[in-house]
């Protein structure tokens, strides 16, 4: 009868005492093998860690040589505006310092949906970035509910171009001296008084929603699809009273048509020393009114070329002549990293859906 099969006396064992010659030979194969894999597993340990830190180094080396090809822009603003204006300074500085070409593609309307669809489809890599606003980032969900879309959720932050603040512009020949004078107007007869914006959802749209929700007015909302028409219709009187940039009013501002009653700021700003906040003028104290600019990239941009780009912008911004510009303008650079950009949008978001929910705003 065999030996019985234990651990002492395993199955590759049996015979042994029977064939003391092949047990020999299969020994000395043990012996082979486990010398052949002390001698190799270290070697191909080493090769694997080299082949991972190979792996790892790859995205750095990518955005080291990051543009190889030219740089496509696409942006929700029109030709002319503010934002556009600041991308193009931008991508020429960008440009210059790539030694490539940067692409403005300019996909107005559709609250901002024209130009999200498109960049959407893009590739990760950051050869495809997307100008977007505050609003575009924090108010869009509230007002297309039923699209079940958040633009962070499909896009990584990259850089913040600007931040601007809003005044309250009326016609140069209105009798309101200031915006007390306009609030009482609004009280006394409520939805008579009108004012305009660039479209529902916009800043302007929902900083006067905001000052009515704050002063328990009620006006009427005329929106305009050209920046240029709402301004013209503000300085003829057609419209009361409109929130405005200084670069998108500063034409009929110049042309003496319109008048800066309040700027919806925490203080005064240094360009219209004379111009007081929303706060000293007769409004809610503290109440801001502002909109900041961003570029993102569709969602997986690796953080090595992340970085890279919002290196460079913030290096463009920092040129002499972009610097004059912003300053003519009152626009505030902001050195934001992508979750800063995230959180201030959350802050703005929060706002919006409250008032898109007393206000029963929709774009569904």
């Amino acid at each position: 009868m065999p030996p019985a099969q234990t651990h002492e006396n395993p199955p590759w064992s049996a015979g042994a005492d029977r064939y003391p010659q092949a047990a020999a030979q299969r020994s000395n194969t043990v012996e082979t093998v486990l010398s052949l894999f002390a001698r190799f597993i270290p070697q191909a340990a080493w090769s694997l860690a080299g082949c991972l830190a190979i792996g790892s180094a790859a995205p750095a080396r990518a955005a080291d040589s990051f543009p190889t090809r030219p740089v496509t822009m696409i942006t929700a603003f029109a030709p002319g505006s503010g934002p556009d204006a600041v991308l193009r300074l931008v991508a020429d500085k960008l440009g210059k310092t790539w030694n490539q070409r940067v692409i403005i593609d300019n996909k107005p309307g559709g609250g901002g949906f024209i130009a999200i669809d498109a960049a959407k489809r893009a590739a990760p890599d950051g050869y495809t970035l997307l100008q977007l606003d505050s609003e575009h980032l924090a108010a869009l969900p509230h007002l297309y509910k039923a699209r079940g879309f958040e633009p962070l959720k499909a896009f990584d932050p990259v850089v913040t171009l600007f931040r601007t603040p809003f005044m309250v512009a009326v016609p140069a020949a209105s009798p309101w001296k200031n915006l007390s004078d306009l609030l009482a107007a609004a009280k006394a007869e409520p939805d008579k008084v009108n004012f305009g914006s660039w479209g529902v959802g916009s800043p302007g749209h929902l900083g006067a929603e905001q000052l009515q929700l704050a002063t328990g007015t009620q006006m009427q909302h005329v929106p305009f699809k050209e920046v240029s028409q709402l301004y013209l219709s503000v300085g003829s009187g057609d419209v009361a009273w409109s929130f405005a940039s200084i670069p998108s009013s500063q034409g009929a501002y110049k042309a003496g048509k319109i008048r800066y009653i309040a700027v919806a700021a925490a203080k005064r700003i240094p360009q219209l020393p004379e111009v007081p906040t929303v706060g000293e003028a007769g409004g809610p104290a503290g109440m801001e009114v502002n909109s900041f600019v961003v570029l993102l990239a569709p969602r997986g941009l690796p953080a090595a070329v992340r970085d890279k780009i919002h290196a460079d912008v913030q290096a463009a911004l920092a040129e002499p002549e972009i610097k004059a510009r912003f300053e003519t303008f009152a626009f505030e650079t902001l050195n934001w990293p992508a979750a800063e950009i995230e959180r201030q949008a959350q802050i703005k978001s929060a706002v919006y859906a409250e008032l898109v929910k007393r206000k029963n705003i929709s774009l569904d």
